[in-house]
Parts: C-alpha cells; sequence; structure tokens
C-alpha cells in the first residue's frame, strides 16, 4: 500500500485528479439542457487525458530506470486506469444530467486518446504527452475533412461509433501506444 501512494505522489496524480474533477465540474456547471455535443465530449476526454498525461514519467526518469520492479506491468496498468479515469469522469457528468455523447463514443475515444497520449510519452516525453491527443483533436475539429473510409480514421474521434474504421483506430492507437509505452517507458 506504501508503495501505491509513493507512486501516486511522484506521478503527480492527486493534481491530475483535481484537474479532471474541475473539468467535469466546469462542464456540468456551464452546459444547459440541450442536445448531444459530441464535440464538447471530446475537448473533456481530450482535457481530462491532457491531465492524466502528466503522471506518465515520474521526477527523474534516469533514476527510475534503475529500481529493480517490473515496469512494465505498472506502467500498462497506468494507461488503463488513466483512460478509465478521463471516460469514467466524463459519465459521471452524463449521469448527472448532462448528455454530451453515446457511451460507446465515450469508451472509444477514451482508449483512442490514452492511447495517444502514451506514444507521446515514449516518444516526446511525458512532459510533452499531451501534444498527441491535443494535435490529433485540433485537426479533428479545424482540419478539413476527408471522405470515405480515410475520413473515418481521420475524424475517428467525432465519426459515427457504428463505423469499423473509426472504432478500429481508437483501438489500435490504445493498443500501440499501451504496448510501446509499457515497454520502453517514457522518453528521457
Amino acid at each position: 500500500m506504501r508503495w501505491l501512494i509513493l507512486y501516486g505522489r511522484s506521478r503527480q496524480v492527486p493534481a491530475s485528479a483535481a484537474a479532471v474533477a474541475l473539468v467535469a465540474l466546469a462542464v456540468w456547471t456551464l452546459h444547459g439542457p440541450g442536445p448531444v455535443d459530441q464535440a464538447m465530449a471530446v475537448l473533456v476526454l481530450t482535457a481530462n487525458v491532457a491531465a492524466a498525461s502528466v503522471g506518465l514519467g515520474g521526477w527523474d526518469v534516469v533514476l527510475e530506470r534503475t529500481a529493480a520492479i517490473r515496469w512494465m506491468p505498472r506502467r500498462a496498468a497506468h494507461v488503463l486506469l488513466a483512460g478509465a479515469c478521463a471516460g469514467a469522469a466524463l459519465l459521471t457528468v452524463q449521469a448527472a444530467g448532462v448528455q454530451l455523447a453515446p457511451t460507446e463514443v465515450v469508451v472509444r475515444d477514451s482508449a483512442g486518446l490514452v492511447g495517444l497520449a502514451a506514444l507521446g510519452a515514449a516518444l516526446c516525453g511525458a512532459q510533452f504527452a499531451w501534444t498527441l491527443p491535443t494535435g490529433w483533436l485540433a485537426f479533428t475539429l479545424f482540419g478539413p475533412p476527408p471522405g470515405g473510409t480515410a475520413g473515418d480514421v481521420v475524424m475517428w474521434m467525432i465519426s459515427s461509433p457504428a463505423t469499423t474504421a473509426s472504432t478500429g483506430t481508437a483501438w489500435a492507437l490504445f493498443a500501440s501506444g499501451t504496448v510501446v509505452y509499457a515497454i520502453a517507458g517514457p522518453r528521457r
């Protein structure tokens, strides 16, 4: 139990949890009754994943690598937990009456976004892990939408969950990001 507390503190879990709670509170407070707003849901999920991505690296990556513990399962569990918390926060807001997106979109997008953050941590370092999900979100919201299957792949965050390409892209990003981060860890 003591190890878990120390790990959570080293990964800035209290600060990340506070940021996710504040985002959820702001959405619940500011969003009035109305139609489903999937773009807002994706924005909230990206903010939650960006807040959680801060903890994908510790204070000293080099020092942590000297520890004689198995990091691979811990890193994979960290990614899974971050994605689950990001999605659970939005689902909690929706349970309180704010309808933003269907549950299958929240689950799909949480998985894809946390996979992107894990990939970002492995490629760019934990301090820049937020750049991949945020950049992809920006392109999705402001870029020109390609048509056909390529459009479903590129715009997977806002595509219908019934499309195989968007769902496959999200789960491929989740799997690849989790595996790469679990094996390699955050970049120094």
